[in-house]
């Protein structure tokens, strides 16, 4: 049986200096995860994406805006958005979140 396995998703290697750094860690036909690490004040601006999706915050604080809430998110903060709804992100402090990016079905 084939596994992934990846002992630590929040590693603090995973924040870049300055920026925002991205890369999928797993993609087969049901889902996509996309580790993300933000530098303080790196933001994803408001956006949809064509599929539902789950926001994992790992490390750090964030600001949220799921469609018309804004909230205030720290690690252990989950999310699940359908398909098509606004989102974005500001990051407040350096932080890790993980992005699940989940296929329909039909």
């Amino acid at each position: 049986m084939n596994y992934t396995l990846i002992p630590n998703l929040a590693d603090p290697a995973n924040i870049p200096a300055d920026g925002i750094l991205s890369r999928t860690v797993y993609a087969d036909d049901q889902m996509k995860a996309v580790l993300f690490g933000f530098s303080t004040g790196e933001e994803l601006s408001e956006h949809t994406a064509s599929v539902p999706a789950i926001i994992h915050i790992l490390q750090g604080e964030a600001r949220l805006t799921l469609d018309e809430d804004t909230m205030e998110v720290s690690a252990g903060a989950w999310a699940h958005m359908p398909a098509r709804m606004r989102h974005s992100l500001y990051a407040k402090t350096p932080l890790i979140m993980l992005l699940l990016m989940l296929t329909e079905r039909t």
